[in-house]
This record gives structure tokens, C-alpha cells and sequence, in this order.
């Protein structure tokens, strides 16, 4: 069935799972989840132009113009598998707790001065996302990169089942979704599922050599290329991060200076990642630095951004103890007079929440603030003497009518928590 599913896509390459973009020509694939049913939208796609409508359930079948399988979840992660065998090229696969997809955009930009490279939209890097990326890979394909997202075990195991990646890179195991991994030692094992696979298949990994952790859970893999400050294949180090990162790569290609656009100090492994894949696949080092530096983040991730009088860093796509951390002790080292901190509560937790938001709490006290703004979640539910707000768009009036001028602004929290509408109009 899937063979005959890949003969109808080779005429049709394009998968949509939404018919809201729903294109004419495109397969239909009537995914299922807790509040919808596609197959309830088959007929509709195909009168929208679809060139086939994948189903699974009989009572949605129209003769000629669908395809009937077990489970149309399984049928995409297959017909993925069979599409990302027709090609011999690196796929490289990115996984860690935070800074993946800052990683994956800076390798895909690297890459891309020198070969056709195809990679993950925004952050479409999960057991639908991933498919759907392999899926838009062409024959004129020279290097895919892909991301992959998790919040529990065997997750990562299974996308590799599909992607099959030849390469990978883990940025490092924080203090993420800890509610559904059990645990730090959870997320090493669940993130350690890449490591696992490259192992058992002879591929190769990018391994951050200043973390201990990460040198031993990649013993065994077969062709291992260290990153980091010292005792690596490619060094870098810290030039300036005021706001925005300047670093210099020392060794492993031609000596050169980096001024990237990326705030922090905390960003210097995910640059230093993008200079080691490009100069393993012998990126000229002249183009990994002007990739690089072109390189300017959006989607709410360490962004600078100059509003009026004020200067404000954005990063609030996501949030956890382990960005959150570096993220405060960069923003109190900054330079800067009348620093103000707007922080939502960090999801996922489980049972740590508590101690965790209270972490935050007092290394917030080891700093001299103008303000200090705590917004929802287990924020509420400890005593501190800061401004406290339910949601973000309390935070948002509250912000509206203090009318600050020259400050410098760090937003960040937890994507639930949308802080990023506190400077919306």
C-alpha cells in the first residue's frame, strides 16, 4: 500500500494535513486527534483540488479519489520513511533541551552557502512535523537538516526510525519537560535515543565537549567531532556578548572573529555547532562567518529589540530552568542602567514546578532590578516582593502605564504563558 501511496506522490509531491492550506494537486492526510476527525474533511479536500485523500475509516470513502488505510499517522511516518530512502545524502538530525532550533536555523544557513540544503520549518518537529519536512525534500536535495522534538521518552527513537539520520548533534539535556521525561535523568536517556541510533547505524555526531555528560553518553559512536571551549576538534571563545555575541573560532578552521546577531553569551555552543558541521563538510570559513553573522533570529527567540527610548530582549518562545538560568545571569551582566525583568512561569515540571520557580525567585534576589514582574504559574504560589500578575495581558496593561523610558527589557517565559503580547499595541 505504501509503494502505491509513493507512485501517486511522485506525481503529486506535496502532503498537507490542513485544509485550510490546502493546495490543488496536494495529498490530503485526514490525521485524527482528541477534538478532530480529518477523515470528516476528505470530501472537502478533494472538492478543494486534492489530488487523493488519505482515510481511515470506510464510511469517508470515495471511490478513485481516496486511499484507505489502517491509520493515516502511520501511513505519513511510512510513506516519509520510503521518500527519505531514495536519497544517499547527510541528513542531520538536532535534538537537546534548548537551543535547537537557533542551532538548526545556523547550520541550515551555513550549509546552505555551499550545497542545496533543506531543513525543518519554523519548529514543525514532531511525529506529524518531522514527515512532513522529509516529505518536501527534492531530488535536487545536497543536505537535509532535521529537528526533533520531544517530552518523553522513545520519542526520539522513533523519529529516528523515519528520518534515519546520518549525523546529529544533541545542544545539551536541561531541565525541559521534566513532568513527562521523569526527570533530568529522563531527558538524558530520552534525548540520548539520537546518540543511540547513530551508534547502532555508524553515524557520526557533534558533540559539545565541555559538557561531561554529553562526552559520556556519545562513548561507542563511531565517528565523534568535538566542540568546544578547550580539548575539541573546533574551539571558539567569548569575545563580548553586550547584548549581542562576539566570538572567535580558534581552532579547527581559519582563525576568524564572529559577530553574530544573537544575544547572550549562552548562544556561543549553538554558533560553535553550526561551525563544526560546516567545516566538516568543508564550508569555507569566510562563508560559515558571513552565514553566520546574517544570521538574525525571529519567532521570539533572543531578539533585540529597540522601542522607542527602551531596549528589549525577546525570548520568550520558551522557557526552563535551564535557559532561564543563563538567560537572567546574562541579562544582569549587560552594562546597562535600569534593567527591568518581565518573567512568565515555566511549564512542564511536574513535580519540581515549585522548587524550580523558587530557584528563579532567589537568583533574581543576588541582583540589583529597576522592577521585577513574575507572571502566572507557580509564580502565584510563592512569596516574593515582586510585581505578580495572573497572565500576560495583565502584565501588558501594567507594562502600558509605567511608560518606561531608557531601560532595558528581558521578557521571557514558558510558550504558554505568550508573553510576548506584553509589548503588543
Amino acid at each position: 500500500m505504501i509503494d502505491e501511496l509513493y507512485q501517486i506522490f511522485r506525481q503529486h509531491p506535496s502532503a498537507q494535513t490542513d485544509t485550510r492550506k490546502l493546495k490543488p494537486g496536494d495529498i490530503f492526510f485526514a490525521l485524527k486527534g482528541a477534538s478532530f476527525n480529518g477523515n470528516r474533511f476528505a470530501k472537502q479536500a478533494i472538492e478543494m483540488g486534492a489530488a487523493l485523500a488519505v482515510i481511515d475509516e470506510k464510511e469517508f470513502e470515495i471511490p478513485g479519489k481516496t486511499l484507505l488505510v489502517p491509520d493515516v499517522l502511520t501511513a505519513l511516518q511510512q510513506l516519509a520513511k520510503k521518500h527519505r530512502r531514495q536519497f544517499t545524502i547527510p541528513f542531520i538530525a538536532i535534538t537537546g533541551s534548548n537551543g535547537k532550533t537557533t542551532t538548526k536555523e545556523l547550520v541550515h544557513a551555513v550549509l546552505s552557502t555551499t550545497y542545496k540544503t533543506y531543513t525543518t520549518e519554523g519548529n514543525l518537529n514532531n511525529h506529524i512535523g518531522i514527515p512532513l519536512t522529509l516529505l518536501k525534500i527534492k531530488s535536487d536535495a545536497e543536505m537535509a537538516v532535521i529537528e526533533m522534538g520531544a517530552n518523553h521518552q522513545k520519542e526520539i527513537e522513533g523519529y529516528c526510525t523515519y528520518a534515519l539520520p546520518t549525523h546529529g548533534v544533541i545542544t545539551n539535556c536541561g531541565k525541559a519537560h521534566l513532568e513527562g521525561f521523569g526527570g533530568i535523568e529522563g531527558v538524558k536517556k530520552g534525548k540520548g535515543e539520537l546518540y543511540d541510533f547513530l551508534r547502532a547505524n555508524n553515524g557520526t555526531a557533534f558533540v559539545m565537549w565541555d559538557y561531561d555528560y554529553l562526552q559520556t553518553m556519545s562513548r561507542g559512536i563511531p565517528q565523534i567531532i568535538k566542540y568546544g571551549a578547550s580539548h575539541a576538534d573546533v574551539e571558539g571563545k567569548i569575545i563580548a556578548a553586550e547584548p549581542f555575541l562576539q566570538m572567535e573560532i580558534t581552532k579547527g578552521t581559519a582563525p576568524v572573529k564572529i559577530k553574530s546577531n544573537l544575544v547572550g553569551a549562552y548562544n556561543f555552543p549553538n554558533i560553535l555547532a553550526a561551525v563544526t558541521v560546516g567545516s566538516h563538510f568543508h564550508v569555507a570559513a569566510d562563508k560559515i562567518k558571513q552565514a553566520i553573522e546574517n544570521y538574525i533570529p525571529a519567532n521570539s527567540r533572543s531578539q533585540l529589540i529597540e522601542k522607542e527610548t527602551n531596549k528589549i530582549i525577546l525570548d520568550a518562545y520558551n522557557a526552563n530552568p535551564s535557559s532561564m538560568k543563563p538567560a537572567i545571569e546574562n541579562f544582569a551582566g549587560l552594562h546597562a542602567e535600569n534593567k527591568i525583568l518581565m518573567l512568565g512561569a515555566m511549564a512542564e515540571l511536574g513535580e519540581q514546578s515549585l522548587q524550580e520557580h523558587k530557584a528563579v525567585v532567589d537568583l533574581i534576589g543576588r541582583y540589583p532590578w529597576k522592577e521585577v514582574v513574575l507572571v502566572g504559574g507557580d509564580f502565584l504560589r510563592l512569596n516574593h516582593p515582586y510585581t505578580s500578575f495572573e497572565n500576560a495581558d495583565q502584565a501588558k496593561e501594567w507594562f502600558k502605564k509605567m511608560n518606561f523610558r531608557h531601560s532595558y527589557i528581558l521578557i521571557k517565559g514558558s510558550r504558554s504563558m505568550q508573553m510576548e503580547k506584553v509589548l503588543e499595541d
